[in-house]
């Protein structure tokens, strides 16, 4: 336990910061006139706002779960799953 007291020294000066600052924050929060709130109110409500843009919606294509390659540009197409075919060579006979 006596390994623990130099805690105290932090301890009380955190309890002694929020104490002051708890009494700091209660000045100014009293209420505000019932009038001067509706006028603040009125006035905002009155006073014109640009509306957002927003972009149009993209229709994105629907996902058929198949990852499909763009076609090869040169050269015959390909069998899947199978390399390319090489010439064969001729057997003399």
């Amino acid at each position: 336990m006596e390994i623990l007291w130099w805690l105290a020294p932090s301890l009380v000066v955190t309890m002694l910061a929020m104490a002051w600052v708890g009494w700091l924050g209660r000045e100014g929060r009293g209420e505000v006139d019932r009038e001067v709130a509706v006028a603040r109110l009125a006035k905002a409500l009155e006073r014109e706002r640009e509306v957002p843009r927003t972009p149009p919606v993209r229709l994105r294509d629907r996902s058929t779960g198949i990852a499909v390659r763009p076609p090869r540009e040169a050269g015959p197409p390909e069998r899947p799953g199978r390399a390319p075919e090489r010439p064969r060579p001729r057997s003399a006979g």
